[in-house]
């Protein structure tokens, strides 16, 4: 450059400039194995930039040099840039795409080793320097397209490059992840139920059953809406059903009927058969749906495959908590299922979501009042839900015991009790869900009585 001397009064400009035509060393990182070498001094990369670079260059004699990596092209990168005098000893960074921590840098060899000697992270360095105007282009990241669980999906793939883009039916746009060192290496969900997903090599080595094992999690970028999940009513014999179908169907036409199958798991898994979802909400026919109940909720793909349980009010008794409401289920949970509790929902990973799904009307004759009340307090009693006493199951227990109103009260308070006593008295819990059993319990408890009325 030219500089004027001390009190100079005339101006002289030289615009011939001349070009650098060799530029310095240069390092090159390489984050899979497979890839070419392509700098004087080729390294791999190990956990992060700052002790990758302070183990290859404290070796070297070098006063400047490039840190390139595999995962950029540099096609049209012009290695003859160089900064100001005044920013020598500076570390000068490249954005890679618009991630401003990039995979880039122009190093002055001992300022770097000085001043990396007790620093904990690179992002602490006391001169950066990100450079404006001048980015380089990242590779695409390898994408993979997976059916069913996303967290087996993740353990299946084999990792070449540092982060793959996890996705079902579309792509999204995929934010360029830092590298710098471990806490920016996130796992970015790119639609509102996590399906499409960003995921780094890093996190594989701390998944144990869902994503959420990996402590590194960005949220901020559900650019898309994930897919409805279908909705299954479920019917069998209950008088109330047809009308319940209609107020349904009306309201949500994408709706779908599961009718006639017996039993209460064969008839979730023939729902599941006739979904096309991952997952489907289970509508069941003693119950009208809430008015302000709107299938939106998406299911979490960074959680271990789980079942959504949504509230639903019951009207006989004014309880509101799991019963009667909508479950949304996991297809594949449902299709694979060979062995359960006398629970069958809660016998794999639910989540309550407390939010009133339907209204439960199933106290519409004296058999199905009773059926629907012994049942359930079988399963309070034997905590086979809670798996323990507390005083929300205990409270629930003295309502369905003490209270009930509306068309068949009686009998919902005999089914309430007599599941008590049936759960107190060692008998055999899952013959609960046996439909044919239960008509002929009830009917070998109460035929004098119902002959009588």
């Amino acid at each position: 450059m030219l500089i004027p001397k001390q009190e100079a009064t005339e101006k002289n400009y030289n615009h011939h400039c001349i070009n650098r035509t060799k530029g310095a060393h240069r390092l090159h990182i390489k984050h899979t194995a497979s890839s070419k070498d392509e700098g004087d001094i080729n390294t791999r990369y190990i956990s992060n930039y700052m002790d990758t670079m302070r183990r290859v260059l404290r070796k070297t004699d070098w006063e400047y040099c490039w840190v390139t990596s595999d995962i950029c092209t540099y096609t049209d990168f012009d290695f003859t840039w160089h900064p100001s005098e005044w920013q020598q000893d500076m570390l000068h960074v490249f954005a890679s795409n618009e991630q401003k921590f990039g995979d880039t840098f122009y190093v002055h060899v001992p300022s770097f080793l000085e001043k990396t000697e007790n620093l904990a992270v690179l992002e602490y360095f006391e001169t950066l320097h990100f450079v404006e105007g001048v980015s380089v282009k990242r590779y695409m990241y390898d994408t993979v397209q997976y059916t069913g669980d996303l967290t087996q999906a993740v353990w299946n793939h084999n990792f070449e490059q540092p982060v793959t883009l996890f996705y079902k039916k579309n792509m999204a746009y995929t934010p360029t992840i830092g590298l710098w060192q471990e806490k920016m290496k996130n796992i970015v969900p790119l639609t509102d139920d996590s399906s499409v997903c960003v995921v780094p090599r890093d996190a594989k080595n701390y998944i144990k059953t869902q994503l959420y094992d990996y402590p590194n999690i960005d949220k901020q970028n559900k650019f898309l809406k994930g897919p409805e999940q279908d909705i299954v009513f479920i019917s069998y014999d209950e008088p109330n059903a047809d009308c319940n179908w209609q107020a349904l169907v009306e309201k949500h036409p994408r709706a779908k009927r599961c009718h006639g199958v017996e039993g209460m798991v064969p008839a979730l898994k023939a729902a599941a058969e006739l979904s096309t979802t991952d997952y489907y909400y289970a509508v069941f026919a003693k119950t009208l749906i809430h008015e302000d109940f709107d299938f939106t909720f998406k299911p979490d793909y960074l959680k271990v495959p789980s079942h959504y349980l949504f509230h639903g009010k019951n009207m006989s008794n004014g309880l509101e908590y799991g019963t009667l409401g909508v479950t949304m289920y996991n297809c594949q949970l449902v299709l694979d299922a060979t062995s359960w509790e006398v629970d069958f929902t809660t016998s794999f990973p639910v989540e309550v979501v407390p939010i009133i799904s339907a209204y439960g009307y199933f106290a519409t004759d004296p058999l199905r009042a009773w059926r629907t009340a012994f049942r359930e307090c079988v399963k309070l009693q034997s905590r086979c839900i809670s798996r323990q006493v507390t005083i929300e199951t205990q409270y629930r227990l003295d309502i369905w015991t003490t209270h009930a109103e509306g068309p068949y009260a009686e009998w919902v308070l005999k089914g309430a009790r007599d599941g008590v006593e049936f759960a107190n008295n060692g008998e055999d819990i899952m013959q609960i869900n046996n439909w044919h059993w239960l008509t002929d319990y009830f009917e070998s408890k109460y035929s004098n009585t119902l002959s009588h009325t």
